[in-house]
């Protein structure tokens, strides 16, 4: 039997400039437990901002997106540009507000973002080949607007729901420890901490919605 390997895509090293570290860490340990393999992709491009996590002020400095998703990589990690979809079984987004400033521009434009376009690629090429994909926390808005399709969730923000219902997809909103499956678009999301919750429900979120992806392959 081969084993099944995921593409996780990183936004960074840390909740306000780029990957939330509890939602990647829990996705990464959650594929290992469920017997699969995982390989970790991020853009060469330098981050939107630099956020000070312990004042949560906009420092001075410069940072690149794939130099500091190496971090949690521990190093193992390629350009986003060189995704294949056709060596991968799924596709999955950790959030972090990296999602939303650096892969997008949704977390100033809202419905009107622009999408980071191999992370447009990479979405479009997974989707069109027919490969499942997951997204947490604010990374569904990333699916809603490149896809405009399918039924996904961030929680229940109202302002965040209604911009992707605005950019096609459908918004069912959830509680903590919660996934929506869209079996037909083969997409699978949860809220993680888009609300108000704690690292144990962080891992069982994960451990549901790679569980439920691999039910798709």
């Amino acid at each position: 039997m081969l084993i099944k390997k995921f593409a996780v895509v990183l936004s960074g090293c840390g909740v306000y400039d780029g990957s939330e570290i509890h939602e990647a860490v829990c996705t990464l340990l959650a594929i290992e437990k469920a017997g699969a393999c995982y390989e970790c992709f991020a853009p060469n491009v330098n981050q939107y901002h630099v956020i000070n996590h312990l004042t949560g002020q906009v420092v001075n400095q410069t940072r690149n997106v794939l130099e500091e998703a190496a971090r949690i990589a521990r190093g193992t990690i390629k350009e986003l540009s060189r995704f294949d979809p056709t060596h991968f079984d799924a596709l999955i987004f950790p959030g972090g507000f990296g999602a939303a400033k650096n892969l997008s521009t949704f977390a100033f434009d809202g419905a009107d973002c622009l999408i980071l376009p191999e992370v447009e690629n990479a979405i479009r090429n997974a989707y069109n080949t027919r490969i499942p994909i997951g997204a947490l926390c604010i990374a569904p808005t990333l699916l809603a607007k490149v896809l405009g399709k399918g039924n996904l969730t961030i929680g229940n923000d109202l302002d965040t729901a209604a911009a992707i219902e605005i950019m096609g997809s459908m918004h069912t909103s959830t509680l903590s420890g919660q996934i929506i499956s869209d079996r037909e678009n083969k997409i699978v999301s949860a809220p993680c901490y888009m609300l108000n919750t704690q690292i144990s429900t962080i891992a069982s979120e994960a451990e549901k919605v790679i569980a439920e992806l691999l039910s798709m392959m």
